[in-house]
């Protein structure tokens, strides 16, 4: 893949590698490491390519170990790449040139970037002093900032006396100040319980039409990715999996669709032996509840299982529905596992 001219991210076969020693049991062995080790190759990133417009919010997946939080930091300048090339805003991001910088941000929620014993404040402080930031233009953004993310009465505490909650909403606001226009965000809402996710989400959202920044975001809450990505990539062992939009890794993933039927009252009575011969290879009954069905059917025989259940059943009500995201995404993985190295 080459770089897109309009691309505030471009990846060509970026690669990471380490060489890991090997380690065996035993005196005799552990002596002769000594004089001639040997080394195995993880190949954490194995070239990965894509491309990220301004602007856009992409979701980036992948299980654990994928190479997700390794690409994020080759982007932001932390780790040098082993292979291939990344421009971020232009610039090589791992000669972490101070314009580069200014301009982008890496927000990991198991990670803590203010200081620990401090009121976040004058942790606050302390950026505007690094960036270099005119006190009205510091003071603009912290005070939007404040608001979008509801810190009033936070600033004065030190950091340690926060819940996990407001502690990941001042550390967002911190990475923040500087107004910058790529996002890197790993896993912003770990930890944190529904109503707090959904008000980073919306934060993230209102961050993002307010200033147009390009997004990446690594999540395993599929709801974050719901909320805000259209578009998503995928990697696993390393690898480019998928890069589309996410209605479309539904269509290309998925083998099965859900099936919502609601029967008439003169059914609901029917005992179980009696259901499972009329459902008889119609798919996998995976809930009842009185007149309340739902059937796993495979998404080829959608059309004959629906035609037959509205012949056969008094049905009331029939929904279609794609699978949750989890499960696609559960089913990409293992579809590339057989390829994996």
């Amino acid at each position: 893949m080459t770089s897109s001219p309009g691309s505030v991210i471009s990846v060509d076969q970026l690669q990471k590698h380490y060489q890991v020693p090997v380690r065996q049991a035993g005196l005799k062995a552990s002596v002769t490491s000594l004089v001639h080790r040997t080394y195995n190759t993880v190949r954490a990133v194995d070239g990965v390519s894509f491309n990220i417009a301004p602007g856009e919010v992409v979701g980036f997946l992948g299980p654990n170990g994928a190479g997700k939080t390794t690409t994020l930091k080759m982007l932001s300048g932390l780790l040098h790449p082993s292979g291939g090339q990344a421009r971020v805003l232009g610039f090589e991001p791992a000669r972490r040139q101070a314009e580069f910088l200014r301009q982008i941000t890496l927000v990991m929620g198991n990670r803590n970037q203010l200081n620990w014993d401090l009121p976040a404040m004058d942790s606050y402080e302390q950026q505007r002093a690094i960036y270099g930031l005119p006190r009205p233009q510091y003071e603009q953004a912290r005070d939007e900032l404040v608001e979008l993310l509801a810190l009033d009465g936070l600033l004065t505490k030190p950091v340690r006396n926060l819940s996990l909650g407001e502690r990941m909403k001042v550390e967002i606001a911190g990475a923040l100040l500087h107004r910058p226009a790529v996002l890197f965000l790993d896993e912003p809402t770990i930890g944190l319980d529904v109503t707090m996710q959904r008000r980073i989400r919306q934060f993230v959202a209102d961050y993002n039409r307010r200033n147009g920044a390009a997004v990446l975001l690594t999540s395993h809450y599929m709801a974050d990715v719901e909320a805000l990505c259209k578009r998503v990539i995928v990697i696993h062992h390393g690898q480019l999996l998928f890069d589309g939009a996410l209605s479309e890794l539904v269509e290309r993933f998925s083998a099965y669709k859900t099936l919502q039927i609601t029967l008439a009252e003169a059914a609901a009575g029917l005992d179980a032996e009696a259901l499972a011969a009329r459902l008889a290879g119609c798919g996998e009954l995976l809930e009842q509840d009185g007149a309340q069905l739902k059937l796993r059917v495979r998404k080829s025989e959608t059309p004959q299982v629906t035609a037959r259940l509205l012949a056969e059943l008094p049905v009331e009500d029939l929904t279609v529905e794609n699978p949750p995201i989890e499960s696609v995404i559960e089913d990409a993985f293992q579809s590339a596992a057989p390829q994996a190295g």
